[in-house]
Parts: structure tokens; C-alpha cells; sequence
């Protein structure tokens, strides 16, 4: 895909994604975390769209080991492929600093969950628009 094409893709696919996660964080507001109701399963929907979005673009664009929902994948390629496994450990820094990213991000959306449902959801919105302002303007 060409890099131009790459990049609208990219910004409408953050954009959605950001409306998305910003309209769960919204009807989050105020949720309880051991119960919700009816109102849950629309936080629910919204946040599986966002991430469906998000993987699918993942899978459009080809990003090498950077894969969204499949944590055991990349953790298999650290395995498999290193100097233990018999590899060369090819990309070996991108697979640990995704690892690390999500184990960080499950850490922040655990402590903010203890303080409302809506906090870890309105972060994770708050990252997505850095992201899209930083694929605008950034470089």
C-alpha cells in the first residue's frame, strides 16, 4: 500500500476508533464495576468495535509483530526465535517493547479501573487522540 494511501487509512481508522472509545467512555461514566446493566453490553459493544477496527488496520497495513489481540503470538516469536529457540531474534526490540507496552497498559487500565470504570476507557481515548495528533503533525 502505498505510503499516502497508509496514512488516510491510518487517520480515519484513528478517528474512528477514537470516536468510538470516546462514546464508550461517555456511557462508562458513573458505571459501576461489578454491575451495569444493559448499559454495560453498550460499553462492551463499542470498546470490541474500536478493537476490532484497530486489528483489522493492524492486519491492512502489515505491521510486523505488532499485533493487537494476540499477546501469545508475539510472546511465541520471542520464544521461538531467539538464540535459545535456535533463531537470529530478528526484531527482537519491537517484540519486547510491544510486550512491555501492553503489560503497561494492562497495569494503568488496572489502578484507574479502582477508581471509576470510566477512567481506563477515557485514557485509552486520550492515547488514541495523541496518536492521531501526533500521525498529523508529528516527524
Amino acid at each position: 500500500m502505498p505510503a499516502p494511501a497508509r496514512r488516510r487509512w491510518l487517520t480515519i481508522a484513528l478517528l474512528t476508533e477514537l470516536l468510538l472509545v470516546a462514546v464508550a467512555a461517555l456511557a462508562a461514566a458513573g458505571l459501576p464495576a461489578g454491575d451495569g446493566g444493559a448499559r454495560r453490553y453498550v460499553v462492551i459493544g463499542l470498546l470490541a468495535g474500536a478493537l476490532g477496527l484497530q486489528n483489522a488496520t493492524v492486519r491492512r497495513l502489515a505491521v510486523a509483530d505488532m499485533t493487537t489481540t494476540v499477546l501469545t503470538l508475539t510472546l511465541t516469536g520471542l520464544a521461538a526465535d531467539s538464540r535459545f529457540g535456535g533463531g537470529q531474534s530478528p526484531r527482537v526490540g519491537r517484540r519486547v517493547a510491544t510486550v512491555g507496552l501492553m503489560a503497561a497498559g494492562a497495569l494503568a487500565g488496572a489502578l484507574l479501573l479502582r477508581v471509576d470504570v470510566a477512567l481506563p476507557v477515557l485514557a485509552a481515548a486520550v492515547v488514541i487522540a495523541l496518536a492521531a495528533v501526533w500521525l498529523r503533525f508529528g516527524r
